[in-house]
């Protein structure tokens, strides 16, 4: 999906207007979309079938898209089945089924999809993507959609992409204030790296950005080299990996290093390649944001050392790793309570999360999702982030260079302060932001 190359060809649509803020919580405004039920969706099938016009998949489509983004979804499936098709919605994390499609229906709207992308309307058994945009009020959504042969027919899936939902501050993501002040500290060397960790779609992108908005000044140089860029950044350099033309991260970074930057940006580091530049870079007086596939914040390091950076390097060059998870946050307008006994939670809580939850507690109160209009029923309405920052103090460093395991590295941080993901997550359980249920589905699957 090369944004570069596709720009100058996206269509625009206009939608209602809708500020996406799955991540923060926070009711989005009302909108022209409020007509657009789903009752109307149904409608719009039942008439494209019977019509087979071209107008009317045009219709449904844009309609879907509406409901979609009505409903603040972030993806939205469109997958063949034997019988028919389905629409599937990506709801704060979670897929639903939403709507059954006629077949024909659903090859015309795989095919109003790739008009509206440039893709090619006459392949059908190679794997391509694209993407477009439209305008919703004063903000622009991006589509960045993907469609895939399989067995069945084509599969395609569309990532909605709100202008807003970059804007997010590392508050409103969630971070604890003293999370927070670790993080700012890492922000204010002027040099170094600061990573975020976590497995794909835990929100490591999201907390990326809002870290490169608090750098974006104008007397600062920031370039990026992403796989894909997710958002433009008013006054940042953004590139995307185009292996076709051999632009890749580490080959992007090395040419970036030429751009007299300040601050770099590779949107993950994958191979030993990528990390010896990252590395190098961070030493020569640069600040270096990237992303890392790990389970913990500790385990940063080790992986680090695995793909063949020195231990003196990584003990010198990183700032923070910042690990992270997404739960989904409970609806403030239908939201109950429970008491929840130790006995209770014994059978359902490992050992290590029960001592974190419960303390010296025989029973405490949590949220409970019950369901509303507000939150279609799921009794959830946004996300929150689960954080664990491991700060590169001198004992770390120590660690580091004798080539400590991560559970050594994870306890001496512990012994210094640092929140682990599941205090963190027994914090928010307590304060009623999540439920157990999200904690367990979120931590123990």
């Amino acid at each position: 999906m090369p944004l570069l190359s596709r720009k100058k060809k996206s269509e625009s649509t206009k939608l209602p207007t809708h500020t996406e803020q799955a991540r923060s919580g926070e009711e989005p405004p009302k909108s022209a979309f409020k007509g657009h039920e789903q009752s109307a969706v149904l409608k719009l099938i039942a008439e494209a079938g019977k019509k087979h016009a071209e107008d009317a998949v045009v219709n449904l489509f844009t309609t879907i898209a509406q409901y979609a983004y009505g409903m603040r979804a972030s993806d939205i499936h469109l997958e063949p089945w034997e019988k028919g098709s389905k629409v599937r919605l990506r709801i704060d994390g979670i897929l639903h089924d939403n709507f059954e499609l006629p077949m024909d229906i659903h090859i015309q709207l795989i095919a109003r999809l790739k008009i509206l992308t440039r893709m090619r309307t006459d392949e059908h058994h190679a794997p391509q993507d694209g993407r477009f945009k439209f305008s919703a009020g004063e903000e622009s959504v991006d589509v960045r959609a993907s469609v895939i042969p399989t067995t069945l027919g084509e599969k395609a899936v569309l990532r909605l992409l709100s202008s807003q939902s970059h804007k997010l501050t590392l508050e409103q993501l969630g971070l604890a204030e003293e999370d927070l002040a670790r993080v700012e500290r890492a922000i204010k060397k002027p040099w170094g790296m600061i990573l975020a960790t976590g497995p794909t779609g835990s929100g490591k992108t999201t907390t990326i950005y809002a870290i490169l908005e608090i750098l974006n000044r104008r007397e600062v140089n920031i370039s990026t080299i992403e796989d894909p860029v997710e958002f433009e950044i008013e006054g940042v350099n953004q590139s995307q990996v185009d292996r076709v033309a051999k632009l890749t991260f580490a080959t992007g970074l090395r040419s970036l290093l030429r751009q007299d930057p300040d601050v770099l940006m590779v949107g993950e580091i994958r191979d030993q390649e990528t990390a010896k530049i990252a590395v190098n870079a961070a030493m020569t007086g640069h600040t270096l944001l990237s992303t890392l596939h790990t389970n913990d914040a500790a385990t940063t390091i080790p992986r680090l050392i695995d793909m063949g950076v020195e231990t003196f390097l990584v003990a010198s060059t990183l700032n923070v790793a910042i690990a992270q998870r997404l739960a989904r946050r409970v609806c403030p307008d239908c939201k109950g309570s429970k008491k929840l006994s130790k006995t209770e939670a014994e059978k359902i809580l490992y050992p290590v999360a029960l001592a974190r939850l419960f303390g010296k507690n025989a029973s405490i109160t949590v949220a409970e999702a019950k369901g509303c209009a507000k939150c279609n029923d799921t009794g959830y309405r946004g996300r929150v982030g689960l954080y664990e920052i491991l700060e590169n103090t001198e004992t770390i460093q120590k660690l580091v260079i004798n080539r400590a395991s991560s559970s050594e590295i994870k306890e001496a941080a512990i012994k210094e302060g640092m929140t682990t993901i599941e205090d963190d997550a027994a914090r928010k359980i307590t304060a009623q932001e999540t439920t157990l249920d999200e904690f367990i589905r979120v931590m123990q699957e």
